[in-house]
């Protein structure tokens, strides 16, 4: 295998059990297990690739949904994998952190860009080109929450590799400083390795904590309440989004430059 596209081929089914072809148009990821479940269980399909790095599971319409894990490094392989299998457009499902007082828990944000804090998506392009979404991808999806009447924020959010920040106050002072939105992890990622692979992208992120003060932070107790109250609704959106762009949305084009 001596170019990408054979390498991505060969590890797509490697990674996330399913193979290649059998991924649709369009693809949720995620880096939560029991999104996958959820799904699974919706749509009756068996879970592929337990046991390995990444799961999977496609429904009778082709829609795909995959949890590649946390993290930047993660949100990039799983990127250059499916340029292998040519979706017209990916969704991610994730969580993030809400900085501002106007993003409560449970609110919902489609990131109009994402600053790249991350580190991996360096590899890709220069810090100069901006990470941000297909704008066709998350016009629709704005329209589907329009739709069913969920209010949602727009606004930059910042990824970033570091994972336990809370109690550094330079760092808060800093994401203060750049007026964002969110945080989370995987975000500028998957924008800017999208933009690298050709593949339309796009993001829901659900507010699963406040980390700017010490009583907001995650806990064990306050994800699993999240869980209970949000993540089903979290699936719905995205999949009765992916599902219907399809048919109602317009045309995505890649633009090469």
């Amino acid at each position: 295998m001596k170019n990408k596209k054979d390498i991505a081929h060969d590890w797509l089914k490697r990674y996330t059990g399913t193979d290649p072809k059998k991924y649709g148009d369009w693809i949720l990821l995620t880096n939560f297990q029991n999104y996958v479940e959820k799904f699974a269980e919706r749509f009756d399909v068996k879970i592929n690739g337990m046991g390995g790095p990444m799961t999977s599971a496609i429904n009778s319409d082709g829609l795909s949904i995959i949890n590649f894990g946390i993290g930047s490094a993660n949100a990039a392989t799983i990127m250059d994998l499916l340029s292998s299998a040519t979706p017209k457009g990916v969704l991610f499902l994730g969580k993030c952190g809400g900085l501002k007082k106007t993003t409560d828990i449970g609110h919902f944000i489609l990131p109009t860009a994402a600053i790249r804090g991350e580190g991996t998506s360096n590899d890709y392009f220069p810090q100069e080109v901006p990470a941000m979404p297909s704008f066709k991808l998350h016009k629709y999806v704005s329209e589907i929450l329009v739709d069913n009447k969920i209010e949602y924020r727009t606004g930059v959010v910042y990824s970033t590799n570091r994972r336990v920040w809370e109690h550094d106050e330079k760092f808060k002072k800093y994401l203060r400083k750049v007026r964002v939105m969110g945080i989370d992890m995987e975000t500028a990622t998957i924008f800017i390795t999208g933009f690298a692979n050709e593949i339309n992208r796009g993001a829901l992120l659900l507010v699963s904590d406040t980390p700017m003060t010490p009583e907001g932070v995650k806990t064990q107790e306050k994800d699993a309440e999240v869980t209970r109250k949000y993540v089903d609704l979290h699936i719905d959106m995205g999949i009765e989004a992916m599902t219907r762009i399809g048919d109602e949305g317009e045309q995505i084009k890649h633009f090469k430059y």
